[in-house]
């Protein structure tokens, strides 16, 4: 059959492996202190936002009843909408009487707040940053907390709740049980029976003359956002990196991201063209497609996994073109079974030192890509993107925009100081 062995090679290397184990290698920053001389004292939380409340302030000139109508007559199921808020707000409470039950100073902030009005004082008040709402709420907090990070060797650990485990899956969250006593989840904080834990963290760099960073757009709030935290000073690059990316100076964003960065076309419907270098190599990678994911072990369990997933659909089709001895070798092993053991192996370790790169689509006809054998995704330890795009975006955890338009180029890797220090319970 056409291409046989090597339909077989890679069939065995993506359905058949074992999944990945943390390496030797992984990320470690400076040693955390010992759980046990953790003195919790002060808890910054960070609620999310319900939708009732993003309506409210979508709407600031209607009173409730007004904004009831107006929900209602659009087609919102209100009752639905109320019920999830009281249900969040809840939550939220009880998550409050927990910290304060320990003797714990609490502060509590929303997500509008959280992005808008809290200086590096309040992070530097709190022994430890507390999520409470799901995944969406966790980078938040993780994202606020970079620009301190990057600029101080202070690391306040983070600890998320899910306040709503029937309808949020909450990966980065703790595990769903404590949903429903969150006590004894602060309680084992306070007495230092937990685990740290250290999730690797993507940092970029904008390559250029000048130095300059452009303005970033906040995606939640849809408006032009200014930097909460200290901007990161531009530096000149060195010689060898000088003449090979033809710019003098480069500047670090003041956001890392802890799931990916995504760059492409703002127009989905656009085809992104971008150039690629691996690890620093001498090959100028070209490539076509619906834009470049590129994804922590953190956030392989997200948008990586859904780019790169197979469907049955797929598994029943790939079946179907499989030699005789393919078939007999499987034997006993389910559709469903395959699709489980490749999708679960799309997943790396929080805590790996490399990024994994996706490339959505990538075109595949004619001249495309150049060279023809450049792989649709890959692990690597650094990655150069230079963009060819007309209105495209450097995207930071699906929150942070940049420009990124004909000639930006950036620089995309892991550095160990970078990683978030979170708390982790069994």
């Amino acid at each position: 059959m056409f291409k046989t062995k090597a339909l077989l090679q890679g069939f065995a290397k993506e359905f058949l492996c074992v999944k990945r184990k943390s390496s030797s290698s992984a990320v470690s920053g400076p040693v955390p202190l010992d759980p046990k001389n953790f003195k919790l004292q002060r808890a910054l939380l960070v609620s999310k936002l319900s939708r009732y409340e993003f309506e409210q302030l979508r709407h600031p000139h209607l009173n409730p009843e007004q904004l009831e109508a107006k929900l209602r007559d659009r087609g919102t199921d209100f009752d639905a909408l109320i019920f999830l808020h009281n249900l969040h707000k809840d939550f939220e409470r009880t998550i409050v009487r927990s910290f304060q039950d320990v003797g714990c100073e609490v502060k509590l902030a929303n997500r509008v707040e959280f992005r808008s009005s809290l200086s590096k004082d309040i992070m530097h008040w709190a022994d430890v940053i507390v999520p409470i709402g799901g995944d969406g709420t966790f980078l938040l907090a993780a994202g606020r907390a970079s620009p301190l990070f990057a600029q101080s060797q202070q690391k306040t650990p983070i600890v998320g709740f899910n306040s709503d485990p029937k309808r949020s899956e909450g990966r980065l969250m703790l595990p769903k049980h404590y949903s429903e006593n969150p006590a004894d989840a602060v309680a084992k904080i306070k007495s230092g029976d937990f685990q740290w834990m250290n999730r690797s963290r993507i940092r970029t760099t904008l390559l250029g003359n000048n130095g300059k960073i452009p303005e970033s757009t906040d995606l939640y709030r849809h408006c032009v956002s200014k930097m909460e935290q200290e901007k990161t000073e531009p530096q000149f690059l060195s010689k060898e990196m000088s003449r090979k990316y033809k710019a003098k100076m480069k500047r670090i964003l003041p956001y890392l991201a802890l799931n990916e960065v995504f760059i492409g076309e703002s127009l989905s419907a656009r085809v992104s063209h971008l150039q690629l270098v691996v690890n620093h190599q001498h090959i100028v990678n070209k490539t076509k497609s619906s834009g470049l994911c590129v994804s922590t072990g953190t956030g392989s369990t997200s948008w990586h996994t859904s780019i790169n997933r197979i469907s049955r659909k797929h598994m029943e089709d790939l079946f179907q073109v499989l030699p005789d001895t393919a078939k007999k070798a499987l034997r006993g092993i389910s559709i469903e079974e395959l699709v489980n053991i490749y999708n679960q192996n799309l997943l790396f370790p929080p805590d790996d030192p490399r990024i994994s790169y996706s490339i959505r689509e990538q075109i595949c006809v004619g001249v495309w890509p150049s060279p023809k054998d450049f792989e649709s995704r890959g692990f690597v330890k650094n990655l150069f993107v230079k963009s060819r795009c007309i209105d495209a975006n450097l995207v930071i955890d699906g929150s942070i925009s940049y420009p990124f338009n004909d000639g930006a180029k950036a620089l995309l890797e892991i550095h160990p100081e970078d990683a978030l220090l979170a708390i982790s319970l069994d």
